[in-house]
């Protein structure tokens, strides 16, 4: 996986709006290059001190310009965005 998309890195934690208008800290765990797509996976910055990724509920973003966050459109690109990013995790796990 890669380490930093344009002014996007892993680590990083962005300030969200949830649905209720609330903030939501988000941490990015994640970013792969996908079909000539960039791609974020984040989770809710407290879940990600978890100690497995399986402990983790995981939302899954297209990077656009490097820097801005946008909602995948289609469960057929989440799809294939989710099986990317666990076999990206699987490939890093077994070295």
């Amino acid at each position: 996986m890669e380490e930093k998309m344009g002014g996007i890195e892993v680590g990083e934690i962005l300030t969200v709006m949830d649905e209720e208008d609330r903030e939501q800290e988000i941490e990015v765990i994640g970013l792969l290059t996908i079909d000539d797509k960039e791609y974020a996976a984040v989770a809710f910055a407290d879940d990600a001190k978890q100690e497995t990724i399986e402990e983790v509920d995981v939302f899954y973003f297209q990077v656009l310009d490097g820097e801005e966050l946008a909602e995948v459109e289609t469960d057929v690109e989440f799809e294939k965005v989710s099986a990317a990013f666990l076999e990206a995790l699987e490939a890093e796990e077994e070295k």
